[in-house]
């Protein structure tokens, strides 16, 4: 059977906080050294975001590319569509959200980000941000200067083709979104959403049937193409259809099953 598209969205671990920043671009008034080196190798998500069998040195190389430890306050923006790419950002705590203005002046949802993910690969391209990334609950980045990627990368391969994997992974992740843009109805959007949620959750070690949604079911809508109504009615027929309970934000899965045959289904139709 086809695996659903894979949307990353994923309630975050929680970790200590570091004495930095709060707001994106400030510069730290009181940095020590210990929150320059923010060491990649004691990180609990380090294997999320980091190439996986390097030697010491090399990882020693690598925890010097990472300069600090940014705070992004809920609702503050990490970056914005337009201004000049200069780094990468491990998510360590917290979820993003990234979008663009329509015409009309909303906001699309293009995509969901949570720890242990790379943001701000967008600006790659043509040295300029495409796009706002928005902190839809109190988060922490690891800031990557490109430049310092660059230069590590020509000698550590291992960090290169993570890097690869990782634009790779976001070409396949649109594709997944085009798809259900394209020809899935609204129960198997919601369906594939669901599953991937549960997905990410059980990679980063939490429970397999329940999660809490970081974003609103109007950005939910958003980003699946749906309109708010069309969401709630379709989470309240998964509700009397007993494959899901729903208390606010919390959702528990009673039937993964269900969900797979509603996505499968569909696929096998094309």
């Amino acid at each position: 059977m086809s695996a659903p598209p894979r949307i990353p969205i994923v309630p975050a671990p929680t970790d200590e906080a570091s004495d930095i920043p709060t707001e994106a671009g400030q510069v730290p008034i009181h940095m020590t050294p210990q929150t320059i080196k923010v060491a990649c190798s004691n990180c609990n998500l380090r294997e999320l975001c980091m190439p996986v069998g390097l030697t010491d040195d090399q990882i020693k190389r690598i925890d010097n590319v990472v300069a600090i430890r940014r705070k992004i306050k809920r609702g503050s923006t990490l970056f914005r569509n337009g201004e000049p790419f200069t780094s990468l950002f491990a998510i360590r705590t917290g979820f993003f959200k990234t979008c663009v203005a329509t015409e009309d002046g909303r906001d699309q949802v293009t995509g969901f980000q949570m720890a242990g993910e790379i943001i701000g690969l967008d600006g790659i391209v043509n040295d300029h941000h495409t796009c706002d990334a928005v902190a839809l609950e109190d988060a922490e980045v690891c800031v990557m200067p490109f430049d310092r990627i660059e230069d590590i990368s020509r000698e550590v391969n291992a960090l290169q083709h993570h890097v690869h994997k990782i634009m790779s992974r976001e070409i396949v992740r649109e594709h997944g979104v085009m798809l259900l843009l394209g020809s899935m109805r609204a129960e198997e959007r919601l369906a594939a959403f669901l599953l991937n949620l549960v997905q990410r959750l059980h990679a980063r070690g939490f429970s397999q049937s329940e999660l809490v949604l970081r974003m609103t079911r109007e950005e939910i809508g958003s980003y699946l193409g749906l309109k708010l109504e069309t969401v709630s009615r379709t989470f309240s027929k998964f509700v009397d259809d007993g494959i899901v309970e729903v208390k606010q934000r919390h959702v528990r899965i009673l039937s993964p099953e269900a969900l797979k045959r509603i996505v499968n289904n569909q696929q096998a139709c094309h």
